[in-house]
């Protein structure tokens, strides 16, 4: 993108879905970035290594998969839930909601659009922080002990499309924020939209979304019906 900064101003644009709508959890629907920094530290100490190196490499994957890096002895699914499911119980009040993430979650509920949330997370971490912060708890849910291998592999988003249905995987539209979770959507077949709100600019981009905006206050609900879903997306990346 060379030394001009981006601008988010491309005019706003619509794009029907009729397979529904997969959202990342962590940095696209809640940003539990204090929360996540505090417990790591904690169990960095545990396990005897530098914090900064586990958080450099952490967002957007299963804890299970840097602990099998780092301390291949607690990379155990019981070990792992157990430690997630401390952090909404510990650090409630160190998470908020990605803005527009409320507003849209309920306008989707309340036009009954098919949705799920695919997360590196485990089913406490996310039971947990959907608690704390009363957002909207979908019908259908993919975590980090569903599949064999986490984001960027794609399988769970192709588990997520299978339960929502969808057999059409351009007809579904992947909401996420991390490099790996954006690459797993594209790797799915899915359209996704990249959020910025965890890495740079310069991170989502190479990542290959098919849209960028800055957050979820940029995504609108402007219709649900036989062709499906129709989002409006606003002030997004100007990229040529």
């Amino acid at each position: 993108m060379g030394s001009v900064a981006p601008t988010f101003s491309a005019p706003p644009t619509r794009a029907f879905f009729k397979g529904g709508l997969l959202f990342d959890m962590d940095g696209t629907i809640i940003d539990s970035t204090d929360a996540v920094v505090k417990h790591w530290h904690i169990i960095g100490k545990e396990i005897g290594v530098d914090p900064a190196v586990i958080l450099e490499t952490s967002h957007g994957r299963r804890s299970i998969d840097t602990l099998k890096v780092l301390s291949p002895e607690r990379a155990n699914w019981d070990y792992v839930k157990h430690m997630e499911g401390l952090l909404p119980k510990n650090y409630g009040e160190d998470a908020v909601e990605i803005p527009g993430a409320r507003a849209l979650l309920d306008q989707i509920k309340t036009d009954n659009v098919p949705w799920a949330i695919v997360t590196s997370g485990t089913t406490p971490l996310v039971s947990g922080w959907l608690n704390v912060l009363k957002l909207p708890v979908p019908e259908n849910l993919v975590v980090a002990e569903d599949v064999e291998n986490g984001k960027p592999d794609p399988a769970c988003y192709l588990m997520g499309m299978d339960k929502l249905g969808a057999t059409d995987p351009s007809q579904v539209l992947v909401l996420e924020d991390s490099p790996a979770g954006i690459r797993a959507g594209k790797a799915a077949g899915c359209k996704v939209l990249g959020l910025v709100t965890s890495h740079t600019v310069e991170q989502v981009v190479s990542a290959g979304p098919d849209w960028i905006v800055k957050d979820l206050t940029s995504v609108k609900v402007v219709g649900f019906g036989e062709k499906g879903v129709e989002l409006e997306f606003r002030d997004a990346l100007v990229t040529n």
